[in-house]
């Protein structure tokens, strides 16, 4: 992809957020070599979270893309302060994994992942495809509807 990252950012509308501090007993993000893993990002907003509820019942699945997109900008933003501001030292999105609060018989986690994968893929292009697993909970932290992490390739 010719434009940069920021560009390509600023099309879809999107800004990166703060990035989030933990609120337990963890560290927001570790490295092995040229791997960081990312702690799990719920979606919030100006601090606050958004999308509160469970899937199949007060949230839509659109809602529920819309969490998860949410959760991968702020995953970026963590991303981007890791790598110094320089998104593009990005070399690959590896895997997220993805936690949907919903109903025992909800089964469309995948569809609701999928914001957070369309999302990397649509600002890292080829680079942003990765592995994932989208699986169904019955709760979240702070009552959200989604959590994802990530596993990214960052060139140091």
């Amino acid at each position: 992809m010719s434009k940069s990252i920021a560009e390509r950012l600023r099309e879809l509308g999107l800004a990166l957020p703060q990035i989030s501090t933990p609120v337990a007993n963890y560290i927001p993000w570790t490295r092995s070599g040229d791997l960081i893993f990312i702690s799990g990002q719920i979606p919030q907003e100006n601090g606050q979270p958004a999308y509160i509820g469970r899937l199949g019942d007060t949230i839509s699945i659109e809602d529920g893309r819309r969490a998860a997109e949410l959760c991968a900008l702020n995953l970026l933003a963590h991303i981007d302060a890791i790598a110094g501001g320089e998104l593009a030292r990005v070399r690959r999105i590896v895997r997220l994994g993805g936690f949907v609060s919903c109903i025992a018989e909800f089964d469309q986690q995948p569809q609701v992942i999928n914001g957070a994968s369309d999302l990397m893929v649509a600002v890292f292009g080829e680079n942003g495809r990765h592995a994932r697993t989208a699986v169904g909970v019955t709760s979240l932290p702070r009552g959200v509807a989604v959590e994802v992490d990530a596993t990214v390739e960052i060139a140091f």
